[in-house]
Order: structure tokens, then sequence, then C-alpha cells
């Protein structure tokens, strides 16, 4: 219950009127029951109508944003786990001087706070004219990261080899034995893999508000940072706010509800190895 709580909250909030939560900031039912905030976040309330509620009349392009993010995190998702999974095989299944050495300073960059790439990235994106694209935004996340090479590597050693050595008498190749034989074996891992990713692009806030001002880029979590700000009484349309956090938070609750019993296996299986 206790999990649940924030979430109910959430949706309390948003099914109440902006004007009548102060005098009801005790109540564990919405105040003043209405879908009106959930309307203005929709687009299909007037201005006039989301002030009469006490909201700030603000202008919030949901379907937009909804698209961006899942044109983000998508792009981000195929890219990391496109490349992550052939870094982790050539880690656990090639042998070439100095891998292991190389792996050790590869992880060693899980100890580097992304503060400290931001602003470097940052000026690169912006001397190549990427600011405000969908390029910008998904460039620094593309490519593979540190924990997902060290995941799928785990669940590669824990691959019998005798298969592949099979397909290797048959005249296989390293890149035919990857594509055929080691991408099926690891498809629940490569699914864990996506949805963690695409959870964390899906979340990610600061650096797609350093790069994605633009409408026609701006994702979801800047959205509602900036319509939190919009506020013609000083004080935030609190309704309206909660409304858009809970349709923003919806598509990530039921992935993790149809997944996340995949995700918990898979790294403990992974762990073990």
């Amino acid at each position: 219950m206790a999990t649940l709580f924030p979430f109910w909250w959430v949706l309390r909030t948003g099914l109440s009127t902006t004007r009548s939560l102060p005098a009801h900031a005790d109540s564990l039912l919405p105040a003043d029951f209405t879908w009106g905030a959930f309307r203005r976040v929709l687009g299909l309330a007037t201005p006039e109508e989301g002030r009469a509620e006490g909201g700030s009349g603000a202008t919030m392009y949901f379907w937009v944003y909804l698209r961006n993010s899942v044109i983000v995190a998508t792009l981000v998702t195929l890219g990391q786990v496109t490349f992550s999974t052939l870094a982790a095989y050539a880690f656990a299944r090639l042998r070439w001087p100095g891998r292991d050495t190389v792996f050790f300073l590869f992880l060693t960059a899980m100890m580097i706070p992304p503060i400290f790439t931001i602003l470097p990235n940052f000026v690169l994106i912006k001397q190549l004219g990427l600011l405000n694209t969908f390029a910008g935004v998904v460039a620094p996340s593309f490519f593979m990261t540190p924990f997902a090479v060290f995941f799928m590597r785990q669940f590669f050693l824990g691959i019998s080899k005798e298969i592949e050595e099979a397909a290797r008498i048959d005249g296989a190749g390293h890149l035919r034995i990857f594509a055929r034989i080691i991408v099926p074996i690891s498809a629940p891992s490569l699914a864990t893999l996506a949805l963690l990713t695409y959870l964390s692009a899906w979340n990610e806030y600061l650096w797609p508000y350093l790069v994605g001002q633009d409408d026609s880029v701006r994702v979801l979590t800047v959205a509602l940072s900036v319509f939190r700000q919009q506020t013609a009484n000083g004080s935030p349309d609190w309704a309206g706010l909660m409304a858009a956090t809970g349709l923003s938070a919806l598509p990530m609750i039921l992935l993790l509800l149809v997944f996340g019993r995949r995700v918990i296996n898979s790294i403990q299986f992974s762990g073990l190895k």
C-alpha cells in the first residue's frame, strides 16, 4: 500500500480542481471531482475552462510531446541494444590482446558521474549544429553504455562454447554465429536490456532539456517542467501537472506490469554468471 500511495495521490490530485485543493489538502479523495485537468492536458478544454477551475490556462501539446518521447526512447534503445550487444560479444568470446584490460577500463566509466560529460557533449552538439534536433537529443546515448555491455557480457559467458564450436566446424564465422546462434539464445536478456534502456531514456530530463527546447523535439519530462512554470497567478496548476504526470507515467507502468517479472529473472540470472 505504501508503494501505491504516491500513484493514488497523483490520480487524486489530477481528478481535483486546483482551486479546491488548498481547502482539502488532507483529504484522500479528489477535491471537487472533475476530469477537467485531464481534458486540459489532452487539449480538449479551452484556456478559459482551465482558469475557471483554478488552472493556469497554459497549453500543453501532450500528443506532440508523447510522440517525441517515443521517438527518442526508441532510437536510444535500438542503438544501445545493437552496439552494446556487439561489444559484449567481443569482450566475451573474441580473443585479442589487452581484452581484459580494455574491459576493466571500460567499466571504470560507470564510476564517472554523467554531469561531468554534459558540458563537452553540449559543446560538440552545438558545433555540429544539432541543437533542437532528434539527432542531438539521441546522440550521447545512442551507442553502448558500460552497464549494457557488462549486462550482456555476463549472459554471453554463460552460453556453452560447444554450440559455437560446432557451428565453427561447419564453417560459420563470428558474425554468422552471433546472428544465427547467440542472438536467438539471448532473446530474453536482449528484451530485458531493451526495457531497461527504454525506461532510462523515457525518464531522462537534463540532457533533453539542454538541447531540445523546441516544441518539435521537446520530450514529456521537459514539457512537464515547462508546464509547471506557466502560472498565471504565481501558483502551479497542480491538478493539470499531476494529470500530465500520470498520463506520462502510464506507458512505463504498463510496460513494467507486462515485463517486470522478466526483468527481475534476467538480472538475477546474469548476475550469477
